[in-house]
C-alpha cells in the first residue's frame, strides 16, 4: 500500500508541477518577444526523456543550440543551391545530418546528438518553409526557448517537484 501511495503522490506533484510552471512561461514569453514559446516544451520533453540528468543540461542545451544554427544553415544552403527542392533538400540533410553526428559525437562532452538533431528539426519546422530574408529574430526567439525549455521548464519542473516531495515525506 506505501508503495502505491508513494506512486500517486509522485504522479500528483509531477501534474502540479506541469500545471504550475510551464504556463507561466507560456503567458509570459510572448512579453519578452518570443513567439516560439511552445519550443520550451519540446525541449523539456527530450531533457525529461534523458532522466531529468542535471549533469546533462549544459551539454543538452549546447545541442539544441546548434540544432537551431544547424537550421538557419541548412535553409541558407537550400536556398543558395540551383538544383530541383527536393534534390537540395536530400543532399543538404544528407551532409548536414552526417556532419551534426560525427561533431556531436566528437565532442560528446559538451554536445547532445540527441538535442542536436532534435533542435535541428524544431528550427527547420519553424523556419523551414521562409526565405533566410524572412527570418528575421526567429534563430533567437527559438534558442532562447530551447534554454527556457531544458532550465526553467526541464530542470525547473524537476526541482519543484522535488521540493513538493520532500514536503510529503516521499524523499
Amino acid at each position: 500500500m506505501e508503495e502505491k501511495r508513494e506512486k500517486r503522490i509522485r504522479m500528483l506533484t509531477l501534474a502540479f508541477g506541469i500545471a504550475l510552471l510551464p504556463p507561466i512561461w507560456a503567458v509570459l514569453s510572448p512579453y519578452a518577444g518570443i513567439t516560439t514559446g511552445a519550443v520550451a516544451l519540446i525541449c523539456a520533453g527530450l531533457y525529461v526523456a534523458n532522466g531529468n540528468q542535471r549533469k546533462d543540461a549544459l551539454k543538452i542545451t549546447i545541442g539544441f543550440l546548434c540544432g537551431d544554427l544547424w537550421a538557419v544553415l541548412a535553409i541558407g544552403i537550400m536556398e543558395a543551391l540551383p538544383f530541383h527542392p527536393n534534390a537540395e533538400l536530400y543532399g543538404t540533410l544528407f551532409v548536414l545530418g552526417g556532419l551534426a553526428v560525427i561533431i556531436g559525437e566528437t565532442f560528446a562532452k559538451y554536445i547532445f546528438v540527441p538535442s542536436w538533431l532534435c533542435g535541428w528539426a524544431i528550427g527547420l519546422t519553424i523556419m523551414g518553409p521562409m526565405k533566410m530574408e524572412d527570418i528575421g529574430s526567429l534563430p533567437i526567439q527559438i534558442g532562447a526557448a530551447m534554454i527556457a525549455g531544458v532550465v526553467y521548464v526541464g530542470i525547473g519542473v524537476d526541482a519543484f517537484q522535488k521540493m513538493l516531495l520532500k514536503k510529503f515525506g516521499v524523499l
